[in-house]
């Protein structure tokens, strides 16, 4: 990027789009030139969220006045059942990060099967490159049109994709349990599920039944030979951010834990963000909060047929704002 790339933001006013407007003001080669939301009735963003300090960014106007043929890209930290008819309205026309869940999934009768909603533009979901970004890295910087993947589905799928492409695990019998503070479940999350009385509470939800299941099968599936079969239990914690994914999994005949540590090291040694420790150092979410991290450690278990990996993330940046800007400098 020789010059400053222009860039739009349409839901800029929700909690990723508060992060990538504090990532991108501060990016030397970026200009942000369009900044969009439902409410304008304040039309400065300083005052939605005070930690962005910024006096030069544009005011806010309606996402319905962007013009695509103002800026080079635009990501959309807008909900899903929204993004797609913006998309459909402007594509081909500028490169496009979409961060809902919209252009994840491969096909229309997934989507409407978990989303509960008619896709305004289904020819277009094979369209768009699945933007995990260290795995699928070769294949982004050849779009102009990338799918940011959802919080969970990245924690899950950065350990467990180059584990089952090197066939280092058995794709059977994977339990998956994930805790995430409460910023993955959006603005309208209700606080009154989590602190009654400064009594904090925690909880499970959607049990084998969460839409980000069809995501991550989707996505494993395509590194195996055969279904992966899983487990998946998501719980909301008492927390505003961070995201911990605890994996439990069969190795393949004569694959020990120091075989999953190698592999994965060398697997991500090309990127700094993707930290695999192996020592006796204790992985928690402070490790990964305000970073674009990911940390993973791999566990022996009693059997030594079995590994635990345990992954954490922060959710609005590497399983979000972070992530979406890393795959906007690749397709640039």
């Amino acid at each position: 990027m020789n010059t400053k790339v222009k860039v739009a933001l349409l839901g800029s006013t929700g909690y990723v789009g508060f992060e990538l407007i504090k990532i991108l003001s501060k990016h030397s080669k970026v200009e942000i030139n369009f900044l969009g939301c439902d409410n304008t009735e304040k039309n400065n963003v300083i005052l939605f969220e005070k930690k962005i300090n910024n006096n030069n960014l544009p005011k806010l106007k309606s996402n319905h006045e962007f013009n695509p043929l103002d800026s080079d890209v635009v990501f959309l930290a807008l909900p899903h059942g929204i993004s797609h008819k913006f998309v459909k309205k402007f594509f081909n026309k500028i490169k496009i990060i979409d961060l809902s869940a919209d252009f994840r999934l491969d096909d229309n009768n997934d989507y409407k099967k978990n989303y509960n909603s008619t896709h305004s533009c289904p020819e277009l979901l094979n369209e768009f490159i699945y933007g995990l970004a260290e795995v699928n890295k070769n294949i982004i910087c050849n779009s102009n049109n990338i799918a940011i993947p959802g919080c969970y589905p990245t924690s899950i799928l950065l350990p467990l994709a180059p584990l089952l492409k090197k066939n280092l695990i058995i794709n059977e019998n994977i339990i998956i349990d994930s805790k995430s503070g409460y910023s993955g479940a959006g603005k309208r999350f209700d606080l009154k599920n989590i602190d009654y009385n400064n009594n904090y509470n925690f909880y499970n939800y959607n049990t084998n039944n969460h839409r980000h299941i069809s995501e991550i099968q989707q996505e494993l599936n395509k590194l195996s030979l055969f279904d992966v079969k899983f487990s998946f239990n998501p719980h909301i914690l008492p927390i505003f951010r961070g995201l911990m994914s605890t994996i439990y999994c069969d190795l393949k005949k004569d694959i020990s834990l120091q075989d999953v540590n190698s592999f994965l090291k060398n697997f991500y040694n090309d990127f700094d963000n993707i930290k695999v420790i192996t020592d006796d150092e204790r992985l928690d979410f402070n490790m990964a909060q305000n970073t674009n991290n990911c940390i993973i450690k791999c566990f022996k278990h009693y059997t030594k047929s079995k590994i635990i990996i345990v992954s954490v993330i922060d959710n609005l940046l590497k399983g979000a704002a972070g992530q979406a800007i890393q795959c906007m400098k690749a397709i640039l």
